[in-house]
């Protein structure tokens, strides 16, 4: 894949990666652009029962579906005038659980998203910014403050909600005062649980009760505070258990062994602004990855034509595990 970096971005990042990989990896991945560029790329999540990833862009309001063997790119739904994010998946291969500005809907391609509940009335400009199903299918979805124009978040604003399937209408708050809600990821044994707000450049870790979704005894497993390496957004987990996060502002997806707290890899991308990851492809082999341009001036989008689009990493030598579906 011929990989077009702009000088004062990626260049350093994409050197340092290679390095990284061949002296401590005997794999070597391949980078894929998939599909065409969307404004601002973010939550991935993919369905093996239809053979699609489905993701977001975010501020037009669009669930956007990829077809693994067609290769093609589609809106499933489009919902304007609203941010939306993230998509998560239901029994139902057509019926979504989605986050609209501050709440929580179900929707469908074919009708208007049914409301389910709204947080934080008293900060109106928050919004929901990234969630996933844990396996008992109670939601979590994590709130962020305000951001202006020019990417400033208000801090300590936002929360970590968990809802049970039981009442929609009474969500606990597992985690207050977050900067920026982001990645999440539970162990294959189900005992701990991994969480970032990427203003905190940490990625935590929990120890988790599956029975009642409690989480408790908060560790740093890893941080990205000053290495240069932009800030840790969403995230993953394989069947080894190490984590895969993307590095808003850094260009690359890292590798983590969160047991031993040590970089495995970093893999770049050819866009500065990568937002997230999902294992998918019909054996879950592939990592997507998706991107953004919405912070590039336009100088930066001449050299990173390709931000925005979905990326599809390969040859990793790894697999991911099926998500979780929401039971609302």
């Amino acid at each position: 894949m011929n990989i077009i970096v702009s000088p004062g971005f990626a260049i350093k990042t994409f050197l340092y990666s290679l390095i990284f990989t061949e002296v401590c990896c005997s794999r070597y991945p391949s980078v894929t652009q998939v599909t065409e560029p969307v404004q601002h790329g973010e939550g991935p999540v993919c369905d093996p029962r239809v053979g699609k990833l489905y993701y977001v862009d975010l501020h037009h309001g669009r669930v956007m579906a990829y077809d693994y063997a067609r290769g093609t790119t589609e809106i499933a739904i489009e919902i304007p005038g609203h941010d939306l994010v993230p998509v998560l998946l239901t029994k139902d291969p057509d019926t979504f659980i989605v986050g609209l500005n501050r709440s929580v809907a179900r929707v469908k391609a074919s009708s208007k998203p049914g409301i389910l509940h709204t947080v934080q009335d008293d900060h109106p400009k928050n919004r929901f910014n990234d969630g996933k199903a844990d396996a008992e299918g109670r939601l979590w979805l994590g709130t962020m403050g305000y951001e202006t124009p020019d990417g400033k978040v208000e801090p300590n604003v936002g929360a970590l909600f968990k809802y049970s399937p039981e009442d929609v209408t009474k969500p606990s708050v597992e985690i207050a005062g977050i900067g920026v809600g982001n990645g999440l990821a539970w162990s294959k044994d189900n005992t701990k649980f991994y969480y970032i707000d990427s203003l905190t450049q940490d990625i935590e870790q929990y120890d988790y009760d599956a029975t009642t979704g409690r989480i408790s005894n908060k560790s740093i497993v890893f941080s990205v505070k000053g290495k240069g390496m932009g800030s840790p957004d969403g995230m993953t987990i394989d069947e080894d258990d190490n984590l895969w996060v993307a590095l808003y502002g850094g260009g690359s997806v890292i590798e983590v062994n969160p047991k031993t707290g040590t970089l495995l890899r970093r893999i770049p991308i050819p866009a500065q602004y990568t937002t997230s990851v999902i294992w998918g492809g019909p054996n879950l082999n592939i990592l997507y990855v998706t991107t953004s341009y919405r912070s590039l001036v336009e100088k930066e989008k001449v050299y990173q034509a390709s931000a925005g689009s979905v990326f599809a990493i390969s040859n990793l030598g790894t697999k991911g595990r099926p998500e979780n579906f929401a039971k609302f």
